[in-house]
């Protein structure tokens, strides 16, 4: 793993960074972080993103929309343990009128230890695809849409 080029795309654009304790919970046999916990992380920073952009994915859903993931991408360049404190630093890597692409890092001590990305596209009630209504492309935007 430490050979890999670590990349540190996320310095182009807008972020919001939490903190995250690594939960006895979060851990495998082995005693760290298991890979599939990275994507709560993931989810974790997006919803804090939202937030902080000033509105909440529960008053999205309230408009009658949804922001479904399609896309899941990870890189583990290192590994967590129990009681870890983590930074996740969470973007918009991309825009468009029907989706959008979140951009993760995760760091331990100051060096990043996975990457990753989400892709989303926007549903109304119905579930069929739809616009990103304005509003929340107004609130959202880090980036151009495309």
């Amino acid at each position: 793993m430490k050979n890999q080029k670590k990349t540190n795309k996320i310095k182009d654009f807008e972020t919001v960074d939490m903190s995250v304790r690594v939960r006895y919970a979060d851990t495998d046999k082995m005693g760290v972080v298991y890979h599939g916990t990275y994507s709560v992380y993931f989810e974790v920073g997006r919803s804090e993103y939202i937030r902080k952009k000033g509105f909440t994915y529960r008053d999205f859903e309230e408009m009658g929309y949804q922001l479904v993931v399609v896309e899941l991408e990870a890189r583990y360049y290192s590994s967590a343990t129990y009681d870890d404190l983590l930074t996740v630093k969470t973007g918009i890597s991309e825009l468009k009128s029907r989706g959008l692409t979140f951009h993760y890092e995760i760091y331990k001590n100051g060096n990043i230890i996975v990457e990753g990305k989400t892709k989303h596209i926007c549903l109304n009630a119905g579930k069929k695809p739809v616009l990103i209504p304005s509003p929340l492309v107004e609130i959202l935007k880090d980036v151009k849409p495309q």
